[in-house]
């Protein structure tokens, strides 16, 4: 199945490994993107704004909850940033492809600190109210939709085809670092002097990557061309990604986990305000170990030196069987540890399903594929967010999140069957001992004369 020369190393749509590309026989270093200097005062700069802004988020959801007292609240806040994705999540892609990512970037890190900055403002002159909330993570949305196609298709462009792998686990790692630190110095701000403070270091935290892109040197960039103005280039990019079941199908996968499984600022919220009664500190402490467990999780993506679909399927069948498991942990000591492998398993589906699609897509393509791929896993967030608020408050957090479980488990069994369904596959069933149990293999061709 071709998909053009930007699948010279994606995997075939196939649940059993194939032959490995002689480049990917060699060790991997788990750092070697950050050998690239364009790419390391990218980084450097994200980990910095990565760490203001989930000091902002934490804060946000918790001060939400305090004016409100209410999960669907903190969900209404969650849909009203990821609506703009939903809505007009495709449209960022079209402009990502058309225009120069360095350039977009200055504008769009621009935004999101001034964004910082308003809701600053009103939270430390005492006047801030949830409306006021709402919009600026409105607006914060609204800047997203650009921000994360162009810096997500920004990095193959700064590293190359050869380093997009390990770059594309570096950036989930680097984003989980900040979650880290982020949630442990707002939990201790707010306790303290109160969350003004955690979203002023938000607004600031920008000023790091906007100095790294004014140091990069273009001249080091791996520049793809750049597509003109012109009528149905989003129709383009949806059929480029219908024709093709090893991209359609991660998508369909990440939609699934992203607006049914990823609702952990409505769950962790409510674990730690109602269930366990911890206060903000322990809504500090379970982002801190979801953090963990996503930063272990990204670092293994690192070293694996290729991407498998049936590593993608087991990830997700794995996070929502887990999820339905912790949702009935008798205790804070029964929780905190699945929230670990939450954060594991949840980095490996959203790692192996991104570097799926960015290494299956042609370069000219790619910032519509990837529009594609983020408007399908957080542009649903809209949706499950105010719905699994909602359940939580109508029917008890540990309904809700079970809920999210089977759903998301579902949904990987299903596209499990679907691209075995496509690479021509079938599940065989062995019992017998020392053999694999299940597995897929392929189909055996039927005799002419059956098929007359």
């Amino acid at each position: 199945m071709s998909t053009g020369s930007g699948a010279d190393s994606a995997p075939v749509p196939a649940a059993h490994d194939t032959p490995s590309r002689p480049s990917d026989t060699r060790k991997t270093s788990m750092f070697a993107s950050l050998k690239v200097r364009n790419y390391r005062l990218f980084a450097t700069g994200a980990v910095i704004s990565n760490t203001g802004t989930w000091m902002a988020r934490i804060t946000q959801d918790w001060l939400v909850l305090s004016l409100t007292g209410s999960s669907a609240a903190v969900g209404v806040t969650t849909a009203m940033q990821f609506l703009p994705m939903l809505l007009f999540g495709l449209y960022g892609g079209v402009i990502a492809d058309r225009f120069a990512k360095r350039k977009l970037l200055f504008c769009t890190q621009g935004a999101m600190s001034l964004s910082g900055l308003f809701l600053a403002a009103l939270t430390l002159s005492g006047h801030v109210q949830v409306w006021h909330v709402y919009l600026a993570a409105f607006f914060t949305g609204l800047v997203t939709v650009v921000d994360n196609p162009t810096r997500q298709s920004f990095v193959s462009e700064m590293v190359g085809p050869d380093q997009l792998r390990n770059a594309v686990s570096l950036n989930s790692a680097n984003f989980q670092s900040a979650r880290l630190i982020g949630p442990a110095v707002a939990s201790a701000l707010t306790a303290a002097v109160g969350p003004g403070w955690a979203f002023l270091a938000n607004g600031l935290s920008f000023l790091a990557p906007l100095t790294g892109l004014m140091l990069i040197r273009t001249g080091e960039l791996h520049k793809t061309k750049l597509a003109p103005r012109g009528k149905g280039q989003l129709k383009d990019g949806l059929r480029y990604v219908s024709q093709r079941p090893e991209l359609i199908w991660p998508i369909v996968l990440v939609g699934f986990v992203g607006t049914f499984g990823f609702n952990f600022p409505i769950w962790l919220s409510a674990y730690a305000d109602d269930v366990f009664h911890g206060g903000v500190g322990q809504y500090g402490l379970f982002n801190t170990l979801m953090a963990i467990g996503s930063l272990a999780g990204a670092l293994l993506a690192a070293r694996r030196r290729s991407t498998r679909l049936r590593v993608l399927v087991g990830a997700a069948v794995g996070f929502g069987v887990l999820e339905v498991l912790a949702a009935w942990a008798p205790g804070v000591w029964a929780f905190a540890p699945m929230i670990v492998l939450l954060g594991i398993l949840g980095l490996t589906v959203n790692v192996t399903a991104n570097s799926t699609v960015q290494m299956g897509t042609d370069p000219e393509m790619r910032g519509r594929v990837m529009s594609l791929f983020m408007m399908v896993f957080t542009g649903g967030t809209p949706l499950g967010g105010p719905l699994f608020g909602w359940l939580a408050d109508q029917y008890g957090v540990r309904v809700s999140f079970t809920l999210g479980g089977v759903i998301c488990a579902a949904a990987a069994v299903g596209v499990g069957l679907m691209l075995a369904r496509a690479a021509n596959l079938r599940l065989k069933v062995d019992l017998r001992r020392g053999e694999r149990h299940l597995q897929f293999v392929p189909r055996e061709p039927q005799p002419l004369a059956a098929v007359a």
